[in-house]
């Protein structure tokens, strides 16, 4: 098949003047360049080519490909990862991942936590505050955790994430609607461990590929797995693979949330468990990091001795039993 692939490369980004933070969630050639060796040694014909504008550009032109290999995250908007697969619909061009409703929910935090809690998933109690004036109304025990309702790849989240008085919350909560120009997601922390599920497949199908515990050392940030911990995990975060009782109950509670949100074919799912050692949601993540050299769901498969094209292609097989004519097509 003829896969085209949409990505937003963080190194166009940097050129323009955007930040590390701003262009955390991005990618690197060697993320491009490892999706396409992968999708050729599955006998594809990978095409590169690029976020959203160029994609417009390249369908205004009358060039289209058989599918498309989407992981482009989108600059603006709390619907911009939906924006290539909404483009892409609009063209009757299939897709690897999830839509643009999924897209749209689990980027907002807080919608995602609304939808799983109300089909029995469990989450930790939580609140929105869009001004300073809702700190007023948030109702929940104290230490609490802040964050942008809607941001990846642990923008925003660092030393003074966890709060323990209305002060320090509204200190956290004026920051980050500052810097982040967007409702702040206020939650109750949890103390327990930290997990994350690694997903392929969609529906009934999906199925957890294991359960990485994050472990802090005593050189990393303290509360909470954000930005400067995940780019600069080399000295201050562990990984290992877990398979304990408490791990498999993470592994069904990340399973349970992948499904009722509609993810498909691969992604990830954060989870945190309570004092009490029971596992809660608190994030998916239906468009993973797929660099090959420092992404967690690359850590995870080859924790498990699984290779990078082994990944990629339990994402296809996922994607192809969605599309069975594709699929009888070939490559």
């Amino acid at each position: 098949m003829r896969v085209g692939v949409t990505y937003d490369l963080r190194a166009e980004y940097l050129a323009q003047g955007y930040g590390e933070e701003e262009t955390a969630e991005f990618d690197s050639e060697v993320t491009i360049a490892g999706i396409c060796e992968a999708l050729l040694a599955l006998g594809h014909s990978p095409v590169c080519i690029g976020g959203v504008r160029r994609l417009t550009e390249c369908l205004a032109a009358g060039e289209r490909w058989d599918c498309v290999f989407n992981i482009c995250e989108g600059l603006k908007g709390v619907a911009r990862e939906a924006q290539v697969p909404a483009l892409l619909e609009a063209f009757d061009i299939a897709y690897v991942f999830s839509d643009p409703l999924t897209l749209s929910l689990a980027l907002d935090k807080a919608m995602a936590k609304h939808i799983v809690c109300a089909c029995g998933v469990p989450t930790p109690a939580f609140g929105v505050v869009e001004t300073l004036d809702d700190i007023d109304a948030i109702d929940l025990p104290f230490p609490l955790f802040v964050k942008p309702v809607a941001e990846g790849s642990g923008k925003g989240v660092g030393a003074n994430s966890k709060v323990t008085t209305t002060e320090e919350l509204a200190r956290a909560a004026a920051d980050l609607i500052e810097r982040f120009r967007q409702p702040v997601l206020v939650e109750r922390f949890l103390p327990g461990r930290e997990f994350t599920i690694g997903i392929t497949g969609t529906g009934r199908d999906a199925e957890a590929l294991g359960v990485m515990e994050v472990l802090w050392t005593e050189n990393a940030g303290a509360h909470g797995y954000g930005y400067e911990n995940k780019e600069y995990y080399e000295g201050k975060m562990e990984y290992r693979i877990v398979d304990d009782a408490e791990a498999r109950e993470a592994a069904k509670v990340a399973v349970a949330a992948w499904r009722v949100l509609r993810c498909r074919d691969g992604g990830r799912v954060d989870i945190r468990s309570d004092a009490n050692g029971c596992p809660n949601f608190i994030e998916v993540n239906p468009l993973a990091g797929l660099n090959p050299e420092k992404s967690d769901l690359v850590f995870l498969i080859r924790f498990l001795g699984l290779s990078y094209i082994d990944l990629i292609a339990r994402i296809m097989a996922s994607f192809l039993k969605r599309h069975p004519g594709l699929a009888a097509k070939g490559s």
